[in-house]
């Protein structure tokens, strides 16, 4: 038997049926119209939100990172909870502006940007975190041919990295942004040739559940804006200090203690050096805002027993769910959260393993699972499922195709 991940807190049953939204699952997949299906809760959105802005100093702004989850129901309800959005390609910028999110808030990252996306996100007012020399030069020429202003800002790769967490994004190095020691003479470049400077964007790592290492990082983040602020010799007006947050997926996984890391931000901010003395600061986060609200509902189509071992082989699989699947970016595969969603309410009973529809063993989405009995028709539920389960998943693999969505 292998242990599931925690379930989040405040999922509840009525008679008997997970829950979500105050409506029983069964009745929410009834209304669109099949499995399998992405059901996003408001509510646990709206909570997570309004916990993370009473957490953190009050200056500080959060931006959402819309890698995570960029379903358009979402997104609009995103726009009117947070400070901005941060994107990573052009297909993302279009969506922002569709969700009615002003261009001045979105912020455009990623390497290899094309002169394609460079010039609509240019020509809309986005703000470029500038990933190369190159590609400054080339936003540059963009907004010279185009009579624009470009409203630039250079993402850092720092020296330093997230400890504990689960994807690095600086130390070292990485395709991502300048290294610090370049920072300076390109940002006295950009300045120079009257283009918008914008400030930094340092993004250390992701995936982290230690309040100290997150504090740390961000410790490390302030000294270096402010060492790189002043060999620009001008004042810094923004500084995306990155995100990091985690979320538990893993059984003996520990919740974040938010209001640890907001509180060493707070004495941070309390006593920060003259030369961002004038910035406006922001995170971003991404899975922190929305995983916990997501769940991914499949139906058992076939039980069958191999060697002794049960299989309850649903509708869904790794094509939507692929995280749950151990396929993006674990090393060992361990189980997420999950439950028999028609039977919520009952004990577990039975070792059983949750696979999906796909012509491959790596299609797993609970492995030899401790559930309640199991049935042809039954819901099975996949916990934090609200990031990077759509928009991180091979949906185009065997011809499947994309799952259901929908925001209760």
């Amino acid at each position: 038997m292998k242990p599931l991940g925690p379930i989040p807190d405040g999922f509840a049953a009525i008679e008997g049926e997970l829950a979500i939204g105050g409506r029983k699952c069964s009745a929410l997949v009834e209304a669109a119209g099949g499995t399998p299906l992405f059901v996003y809760s408001a509510d646990r959105i709206r909570q997570r939100m309004a916990e993370l802005r009473a957490a953190m100093p009050q200056q500080l702004r959060i931006h959402y990172a819309m890698k995570a989850n960029a379903y358009a129901s979402l997104l609009e309800l995103m726009g009117t909870l947070v400070d901005g959005f941060d994107i990573a390609s052009q297909g993302e910028l279009a969506m922002a502006l569709a969700a009615g999110l002003p261009a001045d808030r979105v912020s455009f990252a990623g390497p290899g940007k094309r002169d394609s996306e460079l010039t609509a996100a240019i020509v809309a007012g986005v703000t470029l975190n500038l990933e190369s020399e190159n590609e400054a030069r080339r936003a540059l020429e963009i907004g010279e041919r185009h009579g624009v202003t470009p409203r630039l800002a250079i993402r850092v790769n720092p020296d330093f990295e997230l400890r504990g967490s689960g994807m690095k994004m600086g130390g070292g190095a990485k395709p991502f942004g300048l290294d610090a020691e370049r920072v300076a003479p390109l940002a006295r470049e950009i300045i120079a040739a009257r283009a918008e400077w914008r400030g930094f964007h340092i993004f250390t790592g992701s995936q982290a559940l230690d309040s100290g290492a997150i504090a740390e990082t961000q410790a490390n983040v302030l000294n270096l804006a402010a060492e790189l602020a002043e060999a620009t010799d001008h004042p810094l007006p923004r500084l995306n200090m990155g995100g990091g947050f985690g979320i538990p997926y893993f059984n003996g996984d520990q919740p974040l203690d938010v209001t640890a890391v907001g509180a060493a931000l707070s004495e941070r901010f309390a006593a920060l050096p003259d030369a961002l003395a004038s910035t406006e600061f922001a995170i971003e986060l991404g899975r922190y805002l929305v995983g916990e609200a997501g769940v991914y509902l499949t139906r058992i189509v076939d039980r069958k027993e191999s060697h002794g071992a049960t299989f309850l082989i649903t509708d869904g699989g790794l094509h939507h769910q692929l995280a749950a699947s151990g396929n993006f970016g674990t090393v060992v595969r361990r189980n997420y959260p999950a439950a028999i969603a028609s039977k919520f309410a009952e004990p577990p009973s039975e070792e059983a393993s949750v696979v999906g529809c796909l012509c491959t063993p790596l299609d797993r989405l609970a492995d030899q699972a401790l559930l309640p009995r199991a049935d042809v028709g039954d819901l099975v539920a996949i916990f934090c499922a609200g990031a990077y389960g759509a928009s991180a998943s091979p949906s185009a693999f065997l011809g499947q195709g994309p799952a259901r969505e929908m925001l209760v």
